[in-house]
């Protein structure tokens, strides 16, 4: 989810799939159930409406199956172009986007690759400039860099092997 972090959600997914195994068992699920169980990811109302919504659309639309494209997974309750870029390039080892999150938007602007806000123009003025076949690796070094070193509050500019290159750290 956009307003929570990896390791949070990496602590309640066991429980979740251990609970519901496949989209089947979620798409029964009763949602105050669903909702105790990702309580401390925040927002856990509307994540726990979206999961199950999401696991009766794979139920019905897809045989309980997550689909390989985007368009099906876009149309999926709860899933945007970002997340469905991580499903294509993790789980199906398909290069089709960049995923864009808040520190991909960050660095993309820092280093004067896009500008602005929106995920969309800013995945498609990355697109041209790296091989295809180097997106779904991108998305990850690039998250982990923001995470890492290009902090929104505290970047360390010093330790970054781009600020030869970085026209927010070049005079």
């Amino acid at each position: 989810s956009a307003q929570c972090t990896d390791k949070r959600v990496n602590l309640v997914t066991p429980s979740l799939f251990a609970r519901y195994p496949d989209a089947a068992s979620l798409a029964d699920a009763d949602q105050a159930d669903v909702e105790e169980i990702v309580r401390t990811t925040g927002f856990f109302r509307t994540k726990a409406k979206s999961l199950i919504g999401m696991a009766t659309a794979l139920v019905q639309r897809h045989g309980g199956v997550v689909p390989a494209e985007m368009a099906a997974l876009v149309e999926l309750p709860g899933v945007g172009r970002k997340t469905a870029n991580v499903i294509l390039g993790n789980a199906f080892a398909r290069n089709d986007g960049i995923v864009v999150d808040t520190h991909v938007t960050r660095l993309s602007n820092r280093l004067s690759l896009a500008a602005g806000t929106d995920a969309v123009k800013i995945e498609r003025a990355l697109i041209p400039l790296f091989p295809r076949e180097h997106w779904t690796m991108l998305s990850h070094l690039l998250i982990e860099h923001g995470r890492q070193v290009c902090d929104a509050r505290k970047p360390r500019c010093g330790s970054c092997l781009l600020a030869d290159v970085c026209p927010s750290v070049l005079p």
